[in-house]
């Protein structure tokens, strides 16, 4: 089957780098609002930087939320969000001030709190996952303790821990990949994330 990705479009900073880097695994890769688009596609990806709430203002006001529901909850559609594009997929997130989430995934978004003093916000840099789910497609051939590149304040607590497939260890376990069913999240920024956000990035698009 011929792969289409189409990244949404939102104005999310990291767009154009999420399309380099799907662009050198898959030619077939667009990056558009476009209600066609996405009925065309066969990968859907949410990126994201920056604040939950203004993500969600202009998520609901530039994406149409009935045509990509349909494809990922009718038609069953790989769906991806990075970053911010994870934590939107929670029932509330509570940077600056509670807002709604998409609730693709049941849970909220919080600041990250621990007791180490020395540990600073935000956690940046690269950091090694440690698999929850040993098995699933989205980590083939990335090995448990792998890095990827973290930029974030804030942390997806999901409501069933069953949904978390990888951890990263920053003072304490955060979730650093989520999956329900066909919807999948990652904290960290596979397009910053050189071989190893190759490798993830070439599995999701090899997800049926």
């Amino acid at each position: 089957m011929e792969k289409k990705i189409c990244i949404l479009d939102y104005g999310s900073g990291n767009t154009r780098s999420v399309f380099n880097i799907i662009n050198s695994i898959s030619k077939n890769v667009v990056i558009s609002n476009e209600e066609e688009d996405i009925n065309n596609a066969t990968h859907l990806i949410l990126p994201g930087v920056g604040a939950y709430s203004s993500s969600m203002n202009k998520i609901k006001e530039k994406i149409p939320l009935e045509c990509l529901k349909n494809n990922i909850f009718l038609s069953k559609k790989p769906f991806l969000g990075i970053c911010v594009g994870m934590q939107v997929l929670s029932t509330f997130g509570f940077e600056f001030e509670k807002s709604k989430g998409l609730n693709f995934i049941e849970g909220e978004v919080k600041k990250v709190e621990f007791d180490q003093q020395n540990l600073i916000l935000p956690h940046v840099g690269w950091n090694s996952i440690i698999k929850n789910n040993l098995k699933n497609e989205l980590l083939l051939d990335i090995e448990d303790g792998e890095d990827f590149y973290f930029v974030h304040s804030f942390e997806f607590i999901p409501k069933n821990l069953d949904d978390v497939l990888a951890y990263v260890d920053y003072g304490k376990k955060i979730v650093s990949i989520i999956k329900k069913d066909n919807i999948f999240g990652v904290q960290f920024h596979p397009e910053k994330s050189q071989s190893s956000g190759v490798k993830l990035l070439t599995n999701f698009i090899n997800i049926l």
